[in-house]
């Protein structure tokens, strides 16, 4: 049986193909369009699924798609109810879009696929829960939800035991941990649903003073995790903007301003707020626990990209394990809503695998021949490495020498992370490898931490964690064998005169706080990647090197050849490595693309 998950029309519009519970692939329309967290219909996403497993959109039993749309326009329409006249703009903004395409999903659906078989319909938590409890390893755990809003909830929590998920309890709209961190987001003057990473990057450089005022103010939290928001605050349910005046007024003057200099009131605000997320998510997680009495935890929904939150829910919290969803946003609910419709309600057996979702490859592959074909039909000189051995000896003493490599192998990731199939790779011993990454390869801000990539058979002779993250969605602090001395000088700097200090053996992934944001890498579920890192291991005694995602800021990670090339001829990255060929740019000729590109991507 063929079932098709879409999730759309929000942000990070994304298709999955499931064959028999088998997830065949899944993929984010970002990646084909070309536009950051496109939320358009998925028609390249879904026509790559569909290929992918070899059908046609006439063979699918069943298209799933992720919420209820009537029960989404009702809560618009309450909400513009509720504060009218205010937000009367936007509203019929939106209304325009909601008659023609969204309410009606049903025919939007059979007119964008073609498709005249069954639609089914998860709610967009239930897709949620079913995207964090389904791919997970456990027979049986409880499950949190968290993210911006869904239909009507913003939260939920339950338990999933074999092929079932069923929501307990949730906290409904407008109060909501993922729009409340959305407003920090804004207000610091980063991209809503895009510049969180960056609040939470941000975070270490400040001091939590401003954690006080959250709690008298904006939220007030319950024993149980629980919590309600201030809205007299906020002002996303006009849809105009994420905060009000009196947001400013509370927090000493107006948002900053995107690209203007960040100060040290930016770096308490993303402090505290972060420190107010993790102690909201900590109660949350005690709570479930008591009420569910089940020893693990999956997660999922936006808010559990937040990879600071989840390793204090598994250090300090009460569950034995947790599993995160690698895809926690909306994208991964085209995944949630196709496992929701296969096992809950279809009815059919789960058996549990800790690699069901094939450590989240599930996008796009290009065989040698067609790189090749690429490479010789544009005339772009090119070396070949023989073997896969010789390409990984090769290429690893390339990050040796302190060379950026652009790494392009095998499926892309399913999920806003590159694990080492769509990456840029560096050295990880390198002092300035952290400034050259940012600033010459993704033309982004200097504070901006990177992860290391680590053999998981050494991940705990580096990082004080005991078990794999493979997603890259824990952080640990490094061993403390590995952190250098600081004479008093350099233990006292603040802001970003921390940046100048090397921290650890490994100074270019660890951020300012000593901790990392780690990948731990399996040689069962990437082969070739895990040998790389091997052979650097073998040279160096170092088993971690450099992982970042292949893009530059503002544009989605490259999918194509033709893309990786133009990522790699546009920025300063030494080689290219796709498939077994190697492209170094001191062969290549001058790179002539206008700057339009870089006005796309609000680079210039």
């Amino acid at each position: 049986m063929n079932l098709l998950g879409i999730s759309a029309f929000y942000h990070d519009s994304a298709a999955c193909f499931v064959r028999d519970g088998d997830i065949v692939a899944a993929a984010q329309e970002e990646r084909f369009s070309r536009k950051k967290h496109d939320p358009r219909f998925p028609s390249n996403a879904a026509a790559y699924c569909l290929k992918e497993g070899a059908v046609d959109i006439n063979d699918v039993d069943y298209v799933v798609f992720y919420d209820k749309p009537f029960v989404k326009f009702e809560r618009l329409l309450m909400t513009y109810l509720a504060i009218a006249p205010r937000g009367l703009r936007s509203f019929i903004s939106q209304m325009p879009a909601w008659l023609k395409e969204k309410i009606f999903m049903r025919a939007t659906i059979r007119r964008e696929l073609g498709y005249s078989g069954k639609i089914l319909f998860a709610s967009h938590h239930q897709s949620h829960a079913a995207a964090a409890f389904f791919p997970s390893p456990f027979e049986k755990a409880a499950f949190i939800t968290l993210d911006g809003v869904g239909e009507w909830a913003t939260s939920t929590y339950g338990v999933g035991e074999g092929n079932r998920v069923r929501i307990l309890k949730q906290i409904n709209f407008p109060h909501s941990l993922g729009l409340l961190y959305s407003a920090f987001t804004y207000f610091t003057g980063f991209k809503v649903n895009s510049g969180e990473y960056k609040l939470m990057g941000l975070a270490p450089y400040g001091e939590p003073t401003f954690v006080p005022a959250i709690l008298r103010e904006l939220i007030d939290i319950k024993e149980d995790g629980s919590f309600r928001l201030n809205m007299e605050y906020f002002d996303y349910c006009a849809g105009l903007r994420m905060t009000s005046d009196k947001f400013a007024r509370l927090f000493g003057g107006p948002a900053r301003k995107p690209e203007s200099k960040i100060t040290q009131r930016e770096m308490d605000l993303a402090r505290s707020i972060q420190m107010v997320t993790e102690e909201v998510i900590l109660r949350m997680a005690r709570h479930v626990h008591r009420e569910t009495g089940m020893e693990n935890l999956c997660l999922a929904g936006g808010v559990a990209l937040n990879c600071v939150a989840n390793s204090r829910v598994l250090r300090e919290g009460p569950f034995r394990d947790i599993w995160i969803q690698p895809s926690a946003g909306d994208a991964g609910n085209a995944l949630g809503c196709a496992l929701f419709a296969w096992h809950q309600l279809l009815g059919n057996e789960r058996v549990p695998s800790p690699r069901r979702q094939k450590a989240t490859y599930l996008g796009p592959s290009f065989q040698d021949e067609a790189i090749q074909s690429y490479l010789d039909l544009e005339q772009i000189p090119y070396s070949r490495f023989e073997s896969a051995e010789q390409l990984c000896d090769g290429v690893s003493d390339l990050i040796i020498g302190g060379k950026v490599v652009g790494w392009f192998q095998g499926r892309m990731e399913f999920g806003p992370r590159a694990l080492g199939a769509r990456s840029i790779l560096g050295d990880a011993r390198s002092r300035e490898m952290q400034s050259v990454l940012n600033l010459k390869i993704k033309f982004r801000e200097s504070f901006r931490p990177f992860a290391p990539t680590v053999l998981s058979e050494h991940i705990n002779e580096y990082f004080e964690l005991d078990r794999q993250s493979p997603y890259m969605l824990l952080v640990a602090p490094l061993k403390r064998d590995r952190l250098c001395e600081l004479d008093p000088a350099h233990r006292n700097l603040a802001g970003f005169e921390k940046l100048k200090v090397a921290r650890s053996e490994i100074p270019a992934v660890t951020h300012v706080d000593n901790s990392a944001r780690i990948q731990s890498v399996d040689k069962q579920d990437n082969p070739l990647y895990h040998r790389l890192i091997e052979r650097f291991y073998e040279k160096t005694g170092c088993p971690v090197i450099i992982n970042t995602s292949f893009n530059v800021r503002g544009e989605p990670i490259v999918c194509t050849p033709q893309e990786a090339f133009t990522c790699f001829m546009r920025t300063h990255m030494d080689y290219l490595v796709m498939g077994p060929f190697l492209l170094d740019k001191k062969q290549q000729e001058v790179w002539t693309d206008d700057k339009q590109w870089m006005q796309e991507f609000e680079l210039d």
